[in-house]
């Protein structure tokens, strides 16, 4: 079985964890409609290095990894105050 190290109590099992999306800053609060359009239906979607946003269902903890999606490969967990401007809501 897939395993996601969290980073509050180690390596658990993939179905822990809810995927929330690649970390993308969002728009200004004066942003028009093509500009928010963009950003909740335009995905770069690319393979590569990404930065992810991970929940762990039983935490209840938000976290980052940064993960090569060619390789399915997490490469390490990012600060989340790196990311501070993109912390999503449940």
């Amino acid at each position: 079985m897939k395993r996601i190290d969290c980073p509050e109590i180690g390596p658990r099992p993939i179905d822990e964890f809810t995927y929330g999306g690649e970390v993308r800053r969002p728009p200004q609060a004066d942003a028009d409609t093509a500009a928010l359009a963009d950003y909740v239906f335009n995905r770069a979607g690319a393979p590569g290095v990404l930065r992810e946003w991970w929940h762990h269902d039983p935490s209840g903890r938000w976290f980052v990894l940064e993960r090569d999606t060619r390789t399915d490969t997490v490469l390490r967990s990012i600060p989340i105050t790196e990311v501070a401007h993109a912390v999503p809501t449940r």
